[in-house]
Formats: C-alpha cells, structure tokens, sequence
C-alpha cells in the first residue's frame, strides 16, 4: 500500500470507469467527497453499491452528470437518483451480489474502502462492513482505502494485507454512528407479539429499526439465544450483558454472533472492536441458505411494505417507486423455514402513517413481489400473530384480516368474498 493524498489518490480514477463502495457505517465519505469535487474531470463513471451512508453527492446535481448510480439496495441517500434516468437499482439477492463481481457481470475498475491502520503483520481491518467488500477488493483492478485509526478491528474474515490495497489516503474520524429508534406503542406491540414466538434457544435474524428493537426489548426473559443474521445493532446488547444471548445452542459458529455488517452507536463498535465473540463473513456466507437451516429454531424477522390477501409481500417498492431492496428477505425466510424448530416471520403495523391498511386485495400498481406467497408464514402486526403456512386462498384472506386494522376489515371481507366466495 502506497499513502497518497486524496488528490493523488482521485487521479486514479478515469473516465468511463465503474467503482464500488464499500457501505453501511464503513461509507468512505472522505474519498467519495473528493471524487464529487473532481466531478468535472469525468464522465460516464458508474457508482455500484449497496447501502451507503451520509450524504451522496454524487447522487445528486451537478455531479450526477458525470456519475451514474447502480445500486444493489437502495437508501434514502439515493432513492431519488434510483428512480430518475441518472440511476438504476439491480434486483438481487444479497446472498448473490458477490457473484456479479466474481463471474464478471459487473467487472470492477476501482474499490474505494475503508480500513484499520495495518496491525504488526501488515493486515488492515474492513471494520464493521464486510458484506461484498471482500469480493470486490479481491476483483477490483485498483484498491483505494481511506485509512483510519477510529475503523473498529473485527474478527472474521474481514482482514486484508496491506499488500492488496493499492493506495491508502490517511484520515482520522468517527465512522458513521445510527442512533436507535425508539420504538411506538404500534410497535412496542408488534415487538411483544413476536417475541412470543421466540422459543428458548433460537438463532435470531434481524434487522435495524423500531421493530427489531421492539421484539429484542421483549426477550429478557429467554434463554440461551443466538445470532445468525445479515446485520445487527445496539439492540442486541443488552441481551449480551444480561447472558441471554449466549449462541450455545448454534451449530455454525457456537457461542458466536454471526454477521456481515453492523451500524448503530459509538458503543456498539466498541463492542465489537477485538471482541472474539461477533465473527464477521460475506454475505455469501451468512446469507447461505444451506448454512442457515443448520442452526436450531432460526427465527428470521423481517418486513414488508404490503402484503395481500394470498400472502404476497412486497418490501423493496411503494407502488412504482422503488424504495429499498430485495436484500436479504428471501434468503432468511427460506433458511428459517428449513430450519429444525425455525420460523419465518414478516412483521408490520396494520397501517401506514396515514391510515392506509398494509394489508391489501391487491399489491399496488408496479409493486415488486419481494417474498412469494409459498414462502411467507407467519405474518404478524400490531392486531395478532397468523401462520399462513398450509392454508388455501380463502384461509389466507380470513387469517389476514383478522389481523388488518379494524377500520379496513369490512372493506377487505368484500374484496374476498368478491374474489374467493365463501
């Protein structure tokens, strides 16, 4: 590794290029602003990415004239340059987007990362994002690190040596903190309606917001869980402390806390800074289906934008519009559904923030079917709890409603008997 300024470092980059960032909390920020100040000496540079964090400059005007955004998932740093002709979202497994780098679907002329400063044996950390950023380092014809000692050192398999990085640019501050929601009465009802579902011993999946938290607040009376997930955040902690979360009953990674990315507060990465307990892998890895079903009762939460009366969910899009991504929904629904003891869960207010019934006859217009209907089972919202698993079209809608808002039942007990009779 060579240390260059970020100037020099910028010069790498040539017009027609693709890069890759690397996400979440490990967002380069600093080389991605530098990049935006050079914008005028490039042209038809394509940005391939997952889930960045902060401000995306390059996402916006002017500087989206010379970079073109091809996002794997999508956040609200980039919803609106995804929806317009300067962007464009791939729809895609987690699990698989390794695959566009490694197969060369999506050949990769620059990495821009973020990394520890080398230990005694020249390896640097990916910190608290490892996901595809491995595959992309290993692909990419140039390697670009923004160097920094507050970059948390995790275990796993997210170290890399200095001797595949090609230019290090060296910064010091903070990587992106993400305070937790608190969560709403809705959801403080959602939470303990899931958490009722969790069995003693189960291998959790979960992602960040209101709802996880919810149900993770709900679990200090249970035993001996685990952590097999895509990502976790703060409110995993305090079921460490308290011993509740001990992955004594896993068999992949026993005793460990498994994941491919993290994002949330200060004190969180310095949970995970040295600590042998969490084990970071790809993506490749931890959304495995064929690795999920091996652990005991995998109880996957996740959720969903809509879903209607057969059970189709839709997660990733409002209507036409596409909002986040496929991610890793179908991966941990599938593994928990395989699982010995396991459940696969898609968790959601009835409602939306203004009234609208998230229960609905049909997905909106241009709606993207993020988990099928042979894949859903339990479906749970602030109203109750309802396995769909086995059960007929007719059931399906009767199961559902019994769950939807009260002010949209009697609208959605017509719908169904207009489409399924009695």
């Amino acid at each position: 590794m060579k240390y260059v300024s970020a100037e020099e470092a910028i010069q790498q980059v040539k017009s027609g290029n693709r890069i890759f960032f690397q996400g979440a909390a490990m967002t380069p920020k600093f080389l991605i602003n530098e990049l935006c100040i050079h914008y005028k000496d490039f042209k038809d540079v394509e940005i391939v990415q997952m889930h960045t964090e902060g401000e995306a400059k390059y996402a916006e005007n002017p500087y989206n004239e010379s970079f073109k955004t091809n996002s794997c998932f999508v956040g609200g740093n980039v919803r609106k340059v995804v929806n317009s002709h300067y962007g464009d979202y791939i729809p895609i497994f987690l699990s698989e987007v390794h695959l566009l780098f490694k197969r060369g679907i999506l050949p990769l002329d620059i990495a821009f990362i973020q990394v520890s400063p080398p230990d005694k044996h020249g390896f640097c950390s990916l910190g608290t994002s490892i996901d595809v950023t491995l595959t992309a380092v290993k692909v990419a014809k140039t390697v670009i690190a923004q160097v920094n000692p507050k970059v948390p050192r995790s275990h796993g398999d997210g170290n890399i040596h200095i001797n595949e990085i090609d230019f290090g640019v060296q910064i010091e501050t903070p990587i992106h903190s993400h305070q937790a929601l608190s969560p709403n009465e809705v959801e403080q009802q959602i939470g303990a309606n899931v958490a009722e579902l969790v069995e003693d011993g189960a291998t959790l999946q979960m992602g960040i917001g209101a709802i996880p938290n919810a149900v993770l607040s709900n679990l200090h009376h249970h035993k001996a869980l685990g952590i097999h997930t895509e990502m976790f955040s703060d409110g995993v902690l305090p079921l460490v402390e308290k011993g509740i979360i001990t992955g004594e009953n896993k068999v992949v990674k026993n005793g460990k806390i498994v994941t491919c990315f993290a994002m949330g507060s200060e004190k969180l990465y310095d949970f995970i800074d040295d600590n042998p307990m969490v084990h970071f892998k790809e993506a490749a890895y931890t959304n495995d289906t064929a690795i999920i079903r091996r652990n005991p009762k995998v109880t996957a939460i996740n959720s969903a934008i809509e879903i209607d009366l057969t059970g189709q969910v839709c997660a990733d899009t409002i209507g036409r519009l596409q909002y986040s991504g496929v991610g890793g929904q179908m991966d941990f629904i599938r593994g928990a559904s395989l699982s010995e003891g396991g459940k696969a869960i898609i968790a959601m207010p009835s409602i939306t923030q203004k009234g609208v019934s998230k229960i609905t006859p049909f997905l909106n217009e241009g709606a993207g079917v993020t988990t099928t209907r042979a894949h859903v089972h339990y479906v749970a919202t602030e109203q109750g709890v309802v396995n769909l698993y086995g059960k007929n079209l007719k059931q399906r809608a009767q199961a559902l409603i019994s769950i939807a808002h009260p002010n949209h039942r009697e609208a959605l007990e017509k719908e169904a008997f207009e489409r399924f009779g009695r």
